[in-house]
């Protein structure tokens, strides 16, 4: 009865038990059991209200891979199973399975035991089999187990016995019936993975299915699936449709579409990339000029020259543009080069170079490295070792992301270059040279390149008909191209050639380009490409592997093959976008070598190289199999009108097999061999394309039909066709040889699958925590479950390894490291399991999305094997449009896990149109949708082929083939059809696209199922439809056996339309969904019908498009005709004609609800249709009913509303979750009653405007108070609160909150306790002596005191840069924490999976601190040896809070009671992200609110005092009339501008917009600046609400034309002036009346607080004695002295009200923060590149009212200017400098030496001394004094310095540069150049102190300087010693090459005033000569050299110009001496 194919073929071996009856059961009640054998367990199907015996009659199956042993165990565990609790056992049967292994076939009928293993008397049976490799135990039938009860249905299935079932019964009847007519037990895998759920509940019945479901054994999962069936009872019954619109219905023999349409790849998008040159360090070369060059793709920019440094310091910032898919962005190559003295006639040498792609910046956190060191290493000698480093900033911002810029601290923490080396996480410091390999074999399959036509032509000239291909390979990698050699004419070229590329490794690139190309003089074109990422080939673990790939074949798609001369889809070849089908496949491998550098015989340079290799053997690819394809066409709809005259067919194939139009270039030489395993692709592609009856072989080999006949289509509706199938279904088969390498593809699937499971999991995790239902954290917990024993699975099945032919290097260490991720994913998350709790199922939620991503990375198989499958429709012979199914979806294997995820499946397939066609609207409609059956597999295999197919049908072979029993059907005859009636609920859509010009659409919809489609009506101009339609499909004739349809219904497309009045209806967007099926013989009632509404998301494109809420169900008509069916019981509507509604039972219960409409004002309305708006009014409309405001009467005198509230009551469903939107519509009213629609806006949740009354008993503020506090840590840094309980007496329910000096304690202690007994001290202390004294205690050997600052010497840029200072650190203690509670909890699961509990670990928590201690030490150990550390001790500054982002962003966009909603108009964009606003749609905003409650409201809100009924929810609403307030707006800076300018830079200024007014600073403009200081304020009158949008906007100053916009941003002012946070003015952090500190707000604390105690209803403030104030029920302490200028102390109250002020959010209930006094940074706009940065500035804008006191005068927040300095140095003398010249007689060495310095640049103020001559020990003695003076910027520790960048320039640049001091030692030459010896720079705000002897001098002090103690001039003033000089040798290593000894003075320009000095040894204050050794000697030995020295040094410049003058005289004397002569001879003409 088993038909086994061959004897290559085994059977797996497998264990079934048949689990028949439970008996004797006590009581009534729920029961499941649970099967479990070698620890996989099995649930059974839950029985429900058993009595004393359970029927389970239910089979299960575990496929296993080795012998069972006799000693092992089956245990079954029965118990009574709860929805709600933990399932309770009742007893448990345990077996040894040795019977059953000797016996093979056991019944076995035996007791329970309960826990106490004693026997209680349920009694169980059940019937076990088992299954052995070899058959020696005997074989069964399917007939066996068929005595089950009809009402079972098929649950009980083996879920792989493909080969065990007796398919084609010698009985002779078709395989798809079933026997007998009981069902056949063979579903098409198990599909719990390819579950569809199309947005339904589980059935019922599916839940019976629980035995197909291994993974499923949390009890609570299973409670939770089982409350599904009750129906409404729960609140987790609501579908998650919403989420996934096509979610999980365990569906068996259909897959799951794919919704998204759009290919999303080939698209351009817009980027930008900004590169920040900062410095360079280490350069290697001597006294060079450096110029960095950056390059992206092929555009260069240049930073200018810095002469004569190998450390310069540019700060430049470079922007590029760019328009490209983001493929073709990633994977362009990002160079930084240095580049020695580049000028405009030479193009300099190459220092360095650094490489990397543009996709390593953007996959790093914030899409940037930022103040990172680039290492330089030289392309040409790879053994050089580094080149110096480059420090800069990399972003690149695609459209819509926001950077972060981390805020500009002064650079500290970054000199340490090792530890901040631009490299991504990960990759090691120290990277190494390394040989990529590339080899690459040969080629198949080309297509023709050249027009028949040519062909002809050829022929004619050559004679004979060559290929017409010219191939070669292109490789690019990092950069750089090889090529292959051209292969002359050939589809199948072979190559056998490497190449070899030299690349730094790990390579920051992350693709290898791979093309093969047509060579051609005229048109060089790809043929087609395929990418290789290296991540996929390698693993960076420490057990990974360097990248290893193939041998392996690659497959390349691009564009159709028949060959055009402009080809239209080009882009596919070249790797854009998806492509529409097979180009040719290519045989590569590739492997990684490491060089050893220091090796002699390596080629040093890193050209690419092209060597040959052997050829490779047939067999090393795999071994070749013959595959067997077959698809069967189910279905065709929905076929585009435009193709709908012309017959279709339809054509599958894979590779080229199939292709029938343009398939295969015939070969040159047809005589192939066919020894190689198979035949060759072309010579089997002959045989298809031109086989005969005779050719076909005589075993009977079949020949392959790759498609459908052609057919004439049929209309569906006026927009589709459908083609006529009905029950005779067309069939193709193709046959097709490829090496088997099957095993990569099964491990895919697998991962594949157990994503799938997951993704959906925690999709429904998502929804049910969006949803906020009850137990998310059982869900996940059950989705973990299932995740590790997925896991497991895994780590058994991926194991086998059958074939080893073909096994790569790659295959087994991809199989090594996949196993290790699995088996550790596993194991995390059953840890993660046993953590997720109630409160943490968010972040576990983000942990377990990794392993999503894992997954998917994991499972995507970088070597090829199986290519593709397409599917043409095919019309007049063109293709029309195309799908494409991954071959591994379809793939078959006898293990389910291992089947693809469609194989075997009906899946809906949607046809698109090809290439850049399918962008955009015409790639939205479907062209077709296909109903379609496709199964893979190896031919010997095919035997089950037709197994998933609905059954019910009989094969139509071709005729002439009788023969042969084994040939597939063309086509399947139907002869079971059911009749059924469909019911679409359309009740409504929400949030749908805007399609018209208004700014709403007119939508319908049309639903279509199998042939037939209905529509609803059109609802005008809404975006938020409520049908409320049924539309009813009468005789839906569906093919199949009942029961499979009831099960797995075909699905239903829903397509939303705009009406156009003219014109065809535009396509809106589409969504999926599945309905419920009642068969005839079932109930129509709970718990199953009626059905439940459900969201379904809307798709267009790639993008969400709204929301669709319908339920649909499909009932079978039986016998008795449809009087049968549940009635249609709705009311008609007379009004709606013959429109159905949707029945009473599914449509939502409604309640009454009032919705209350706070109407304030209008703002910003633009022109509709060029007329102003003059009187507009605001319709609001919510579910039919609505309200409307009053008339503005005149909109530019005042657009606010005179009546402020008005309420409208309405019937909106019970569940919130279905509430309608609300429609916003502002209508302009015209002459004669006209109306115009300004815009609209639709409120698509209410949720967060339902009205929730006070919950009077909660202690409110204690929950506030812990909030604030936390907010304190970060606000302040000085006020540190924390716990403090002093035993004082207050009456209780008083609240203490202490302000008195108290010692300090660290600063991340802020956290408050205070707990809800009332009687709480929260203290604040305000004093930092402590902290002082802390910093004061002497670190060993510091001998500079510090000085107190002066008050006086403080000013605002104190206060900023001090609260700058705290800013960094809060995110650094942020960040610190983070990643502490990160590193504690990987020990805790790390702690747990090694089974100790986290308790009981040795030092918890401690760890990580110490870790974060080491690291911060190390780096303090740097900074501070001595003490003398870089920054003074942080004096006591007050200080205000800077927010690195806009105010709005902390403060919920002041929305705290008015809301603004934009109003919309037009038609909404299309694009990839809906997240970027369409700002242009935008026609102004509505502001307003909105409250909603249901009626009757609690009285008590009503009785309380005050109460106004008119203003109803909204009661402490200020008024809007009309108000003047001054505007005083403060511009500290801007940083990272976009240069505007062709030099890179820009000249920024600000310009102002408030209303009418606009103040544009023009003339203030910052010269060629791109971090442009402002320090401004300006001062506007205001009257809101007509003026309340203020603009401010960075403009570039151009000298001719108009100037540019650099960027905008926009401030709602009127939000934020009525905002209760009062963001008018914020509050200080003390209360001063002088000095930089002073109150700036006209109303003093002490009022503030009596207004809004007053305005909030508060008892208070009652000020006390001894510094305490009570508020409501707190007190509140402090101090009550101030000190005014004379310095004369005074009692004041205004610290207690600040203190209360600024613990405002503590007080009950009306308590919020306050905004502190501040600065915000804004991101500046521009609006020609929406949604990209460009550049952010740092400002605030304080509001006074007109009507109090004016406030005080702006205060000065103008830049600081620099203090002007003078240093002054005096060399004294050298020692040990190299010795450079030869003497001419002697050969003794000597040096010439001088000594030069500069401050600011060689250019601008390098001085020389004299010349130490001769010097024979390497001494000089200069006595010789240089005085720079320069401009210094104490905060920022830079010298400013302005001059003119060029000669062309207009003004002035001002640059900001370190102050370093560098000095150099030369050796003068007279007739050559100098030569240079040694330098040494230092950088005077810390450089090492001079040791005190040249001895002691060494070259440590430039080699070690950051483990010396460091001074600062700045403080120092005055410092003597000496110090080495360097330069670098050959190998570039540091030499010591003289020691200077020097002396530094520093002194402020009046000290220099006052005792001035001379340069070099001149007066004033002249210095000595030196005392220089004699050179009198030097007579005797060489007299003209000292006549040389004497004569020629003095008056070298005189000699010359003697020399010049005479040449000049000689040469007019000639002139003159000659003339004469010529005079004559010319006048002569002789």
């Amino acid at each position: 009865m088993l038909l086994i194919f061959s004897s290559s073929f085994q059977v797996e071996m497998a264990l079934v038990v048949y689990l028949k009856t439970v008996t004797e059961l006590r009581g009534k009640g729920d029961r499941i059991a649970k099967v479990t054998f070698r620890g996989l367990s099995f649930f059974s199907r839950v029985l429900e209200n058993c009595e004393d015996e359970a029927r389970f009659e239910q089979a299960f199956r575990w496929p296993i891979g080795s012998q069972v042993d006799g000693d092992e165990m089956l245990e079954i565990q029965v118990f009574n199973y709860s929805k709600v609790f933990t399932n309770r056992l009742i007893g448990t049967f345990r077996m040894v399975l040795q019977k059953v292994v000797e016996e093979g076939h056991l019944e076995v009928s035996d007791t329970l035991i309960d826990d106490n293993n004693t026997a209680i008397r349920t009694n169980i049976s059940i019937e076990i089999k088992y299954q052995t490799m070899d058959g020696s135990v005997k074989v069964w039938s399917d007939g066996e187990f068929l005595d089950i009860p009809d009402d079972c249905d098929g649950t009980f299935q083996f879920e792989t016995d493909s080969l065990l079932s007796g398919r084609s019964l010698s009985s002779g009847t078709s395989p798809g019936r079933s026997i007998h007519g009981i069902p056949t037990f063979r579903k098409a895998g198990k599909g719990v993975f390819s579950a569809m759920k199309l947005g339904k509940t589980r059935s019922s019945k599916d839940d019976h299915k629980k035995g197909d479901d291994p993974a499923i054994l949390d009890a609570e999962d299973l409670d939770r699936k089982a409350m599904r069936l009750g129906g409404g009872l729960d609140p987790d019954t609501i579908s998650l449709a919403s989420v996934t619109a096509v979610t999980t219905n365990v569906s068996n023999k259909r897959s799951k579409p794919d919704i998204k349409m759009e290919p999303s790849s080939g698209r351009p998008v817009d980027y930008q990339i900004s590169v920040t040159v900062i410095e360079a360090r280490q350069l290697v070369g001597l006294n060079m000029d450096p110029v960095v060059c950056v390059e992206i793709g092929e555009e260069k920019k240049y930073t200018s020259m810095k002469e004569s440094t190998n450390c310069p310091y540019y700060n430049e910032y470079f922007v590029f543009d760019f328009h490209v898919p983001p493929d073709v962005m990633f994977d362009k190559i990002l160079k930084i080069s240095v580049i020695h003295s580049k000028n405009l006639l030479r193009s300099g040498t190459l220092v360095g170079t650094f490489k990397l792609d543009v996709g390593t910046v953007y996959s790093q956190a914030e899409h940037q490295f930022h103040h990172k060191w680039a290492m330089l290493s030289e392309p040409d000698d790879i053994t050089a070792g580094c080149k110096g480093y480059v420090k800069c900033d990399i972003a690149v911002v695609g459209k819509g992301d926001n950077i972060k810029t981390p805020h500009k601290a002064n650079e500290t923490d970054e000199d340490d270059i090792e530890g901040n080396l631009l490299l991504p996480e990960g990759v090691p410091s120290e990277r190494q040279w390394a040989r990529f390999y590339v080899k690459i074999y040969r080629a198949e399959g080309l297509p023709k390149m050249n027009t028949s036509i040519l062909a002809n032509v050829k022929k004619a000239f050559i004679g004979e008909n060559r290929d017409l291909v010219d191939p070669y390979a292109l490789v690019q990698f990092a950069g750089q191209k090889g090529k292959t050699s051209v292969q002359k004419s050939s589809y199948e070229p072979i190559w056998n050639e490497q190449i070899v590329f030299t690349e730094m490794f790990p390579p920051l690139c992350r693709r290898l380009k791979v093309q093969i190309r047509d060579s051609d003089k005229v048109n060089d074109v790809a043929i087609g490409t395929h990418f290789i990422d290296l991540r996929k080939i390698a693993n960076d673990g420490d057990k990974g592997f360097l990248p290893t790939m193939g041998p392996a074949w690659v497959n390349m798609y691009g564009s159709t093959r028949n060959y055009t001369l402009m080809d239209e889809h080009q882009d596919l070849n070249e790797g854009l976008g998806e492509g529409v089908s097979f180009r040719a496949r290519l045989l590569i491998s590739i492997a990684v070598e490491i060089l050893d550098t220091s090796s002699t015989e390596i080629i040093s340079s890193t050209e690419v190289q092209m060597e040959p290799v052997s050829n490779i053997s047939e067999s090393a690819t795999g071994k070749m199999e013959e595959f067997f394809l077959f698809g069967s066409f189910l279905e065709a709809t929905m076929i585009d009108r435009k193709i709908g005259d012309k017959p279709i067919s339809f054509e599958v194939t894979i590779g080229n097999y199939g292709n029938q139009i343009d398939g295969v270039s015939k070969p040159g030489s047809a005589k192939k061999k066919k020894e190689d395993g198979g035949e060759s692709e072309e010579e089997e592609s002959e045989l298809i394309h031109n086989s005969s009856d005779e050719e076909a072989e005589d075993d009977g080999d079949l020949l392959s039909v790759p498609s459908t006949p052609p057919m004439k289509p049929v209309i569906t509706d006026r927009n589709y066709f459908h083609l006529p199938y009905f029950e005779k279904k067309p069939c193709i088969y193709i046959k097709s040889w490829w090496q088997d390498q099957r095993r990569r593809l099964y491990n895919s699937n697998i991962m594949d699958k157990i994503a799938d499971k997951l993704e959906e999991g925690l999709n429904d995790v998502q929804e049910i925590i969006k949803t906020e239902k009850a137990y998310p954290e059982r869900r996940l917990r059950g989705v973990l479950e299932e995740l590790s024993t997925s896991c497991s699975r895994f780590v058994t099945l991926a194991n086998k390894d059958q074939n080893l032919s073909g096994r790569t290097k790659l295959d087994r260490e991809r199989l090594k490291s996949c196993m290790r991720e699995m088996e550790s994913m596993g194991q995390q998350a059953k840890t993660i399991r046993s953590q997720v709790k109630r409160n943490t199922v968010r972040e576990k939620l983000k942990l377990v999305l990794n392993f999503l991503h894992r997954l998917r990375f994991l499972a995507d198989e970088p070597q090829h094997s199986i290519p593709d499958v397409f599917i043409w429709m095919i019309s007049n012979n063109k293709r029309i449009a195309y799908a494409r199914i991954p071959s591994k979806d379809i793939l078959f294997s006898i293990v389910d896990e291992e089947m693809g995820k469609d194989c075997g499946k009906v899946k809906a397939v949607f046809l698109r149109l090809p290439g850049k066609k399918g962008f955009g609207h015409a790639g939205w409609t479907v062209q077709a949708k296909l109903e379609m059956y496709l199964w893979l597999g190896l031919n010997k295999q095919r035997k089950d082929f037709l197994s998933g197919l609905p059954s019910g049908f009989e094969e139509n072979k071709a005729a002439k083939e009788i023969g042969i029993q084994a040939v597939p059907p063309v086509s399947l005859v139907y002869n079971m059809k059911q009749v059924f009636q469909l019911r679409a609920h359309m009740y409504q859509a929400r949030s749908l696209f805007a399609a018209d010009n208004s700014g709403l659409s007119d939508p319908f919809a049309r639903v279509f199922f199998s042939t037939h489609s209905q529509v609803t009506e059109v609802l005008s101009e809404t975006l938020c439809p409520t049908w409320d339609q049924l539309l009813v499909f009468d005789n839906v004739e569906l093919y199949g056996e009942a029961g499979e349809l009831r099960d797995d219904p075909p699905i239903i497309v829903i397509e939303l339309y705009d009406q156009d009045t003219v014109g065809k209806a535009e396509f809106i967007g589409r969504t999926f969904a599945k309905p419920l099926t009642k068969m005839v013989d079932e109930h129509y009632g709970p718990p199953r019908f009626p059905p439940q509404l459900e969201y379904y998301q809307i798709y267009r494109g790639n993008c969400t498009a709204g929301d669709l809420l319908a339920a649909f169900e499909l009932l079978q008509i039986g016998p008795a005709g449809r009087a049968a069916l549940p009635p249609i019981d709705g009311p008609t509507d007379s009004d709606r004609g013959p429109i159905l509604p949707v029945p009473l039972g599914i449509r939502p219960v409604l309640s009454r609800y009032r919705i209350e409409v706070l109407f304030w004002g209008l703002r910003d309305l633009k022109r509709i249709n060029l007329a102003q708006v003059d009187r507009p009014r605001v319709d609001i409309e919510c579910a039919g009913k609505g309200v409307q405001s009053a008339l503005i009467q005149n909109y530019k005198k005042n657009p606010n509303f005179s009546t402020l509230v008005k309420w409208f009551e309405v019937d909106l469903p019970e569940n919130e979750l279905l509430h309608p939107p609300l429609n916003i519509r502002v209508v302009d009213c015209r002459a004669f009653g006209r109306y115009t629609l300004v815009g609209s806006h639709a409120v698509t949740s209410l949720r967060k405007f339902i009205y929730s009354p006070p919950d009077k008993t909660a202690n409110n503020w204690a929950h506030t108070a812990r909030l604030a506090n936390g907010y304190m840590a970060l606000t302040n840094g000085t006020s540190h609160s924390r716990p403090h309980s002093r035993p004082i007496s207050y009456p209780s329910g008083d609240i203490v909150v202490n302000m008195d000096p108290e010692p300090n304690i660290k600063k991340m202690d802020t956290v408050v306790k205070i707990d809800a007994t009332t009687d709480a001290v929260v203290k604040v202390d305000l004093d930092d002596k402590e902290k002082e004294k802390k910093k004061k205690k002497k670190k060993k050997g510091e001998d500079v005191e510090e000085d107190e600052p002066d008050e006086s010497m403080l000013d605002w840029w104190s206060k900023y840069f001090a609260s700058i200072e705290t800013m960094m650190e809060n995110l650094r203690a942020q960040e610190a924490a983070l990643a502490e509670a990160e590193e504690r909890e990987d020990l805790e699961i790390a702690a747990e999976s090694a089974e100790i509990k986290a308790d009981e670990f040795p030092m918890k928590g401690t760890k990580p601190k110490e870790k974060s201690k080491d690291k911060k030490s190390s780096k303090d150990k740097k900074k501070n040896h001595d003490g003398t550390e870089k920054r003074p001790p942080k004096p006591k500054v007050d200080e205000l809070m800077v927010y690195n982002k806009e105010l709005e962003c902390e403060y919920a966009n002041f929305e705290d009671w008015l809301h603004t909603f934009n109003l919309y108009r037009g038609k909404a964009g299309d694009d990839d992200d809906h997240n970027v606003v369409d700002d242009d749609r935008i026609v102004g905003r509505f502001k307003g609110s909105l409250c909603m409650y249901k009626l009757p409201l609690s009285e008590e809100i009503t009785r309380e005092s005050g109460f106004d009924p008119n203003m109803g929810m909204f009661q402490s609403t200020p008024h809007n009339d009309p108000i003047n307030v001054l505007i005083r707006i403060y511009i500290i800076r801007a940083t990272d501008l976009h240069p505007a300018d062709i030099n890179g830079k820009a000249d920024p200024y600000i310009v102002i917009r408030l209303g009418k007014s606009e103040i544009r600073d023009k003339e203030n403009y910052i010269s060629k600046q791109l971090n442009p200081v402002f320090g401004k304020s300006f001062d506007i009158e205001a009257t809101f609400p007509m003026e309340s949008m203020l603009t401010v906007a960075v403009y570039d100053w151009d000298l001719v034309g108009t100037d540019d916009l650099i960027g905008e941003t926009k401030i709602d002012l009127e939000n934020r002036y009525y905002s209760k946070h009062r963001a008018t003015c914020g509050i200080a952090s003390n209360y001063s009346v002088h000095g930089y500190n002073v109150w700036r707000d006209p109303q003093k604390p002490t009022q503030i607080l009596a207004k809004l105690c007053k305005e909030g209803k508060l008892d208070g403030p009652h000020y006390g004695p001894g510094g305490r104030v009570k508020v409501a029920n707190r007190v509140f302490l402090g101090f009550t002295e101030i000190e005014d200028e004379s310095g004369l102390k005074k009692q004041t109250e205004e610290h207690l009200a600040l203190t209360v002020l600024r613990h405002w959010e503590e007080i009950p209930r009306v308590g919020c923060k306050l905004i502190p006094e501040h600065v915000e940074t804004r991101p500046l706009l521009n609006p020609d590149k929406p949604g990209i940065e460009q550049g952010r500035i740092e400002m605030w804008v304080d509001m006074f009212p007109m009507d109090i006191p004016a406030p005080g005068p702006a205060i000065d927040i103008s830049p600081r200017k620099p203090k002007r300095y003078e240093l002054r140095v005096i060399i004294w003398n050298t020692d040990e400098v190299i010795l450079e010249d030869d003497d001419y007689f002697t050969g003794e060495k000597s040096s010439d030496i001088f000594v030069r310095g500069w401050l600011k640049g060689q250019q601008e103020d390098k001085q020389d001394t004299d010349v130490h001559y001769h010097s024979l020990t390497g001494e000089g003695n200069f006595n010789w004094r240089f005085v720079y003076p320069f401009d210094y910027l104490m905060a920022e520790e830079k010298i400013v310095i302005s001059k003119k960048e060029s000669m062309f320039s207009w003004d002035e640049t001002e640059y900001k540069i370190p102050a370093r001091l560098t000095l150099q030692v030369w050796d003068a030459d007279h007739f050559s150049a100098d030569d240079f010896l040694g330098a040494i720079e230092l950088d005077l705000n810390k450089f090492p102190r001079g040791a005190k002897t040249a001895k002691q001098c060494s070259l440590n002090m430039v080699l070690k300087e950051h483990e010396l103690p460091t001074i600062s001039i700045f403080k120092q003033k005055r410092v003597k010693g000496w110090w080495p000089f360097v330069a670098r040798d050959e190998n570039d290593e540091f030499e010591l090459t003289g020691k200077v000894e020097a002396e530094l003075h520093l002194m402020t320009a009046e000290e220099a005033e006052k005792s001035p000095v001379g340069l070099g040894r001149n007066e004033p204050e002249p210095l000595e000569k030196p005392n220089r050794p004699d050179t009198s000697l030097m007579w005797f030995m060489n007299p003209l050299k000292s006549i040389r020295y004497f004569i020629w040094h003095n008056y070298r410049w005189l000699i010359l110009k003697a020399l010049a003058l005479l040449l000049l005289l000689l040469l007019v004397g000639l002139f003159l001496y000659s003339i004469p002569g010529y005079l004559v001879k010319k006048l002569l003409g002789a």
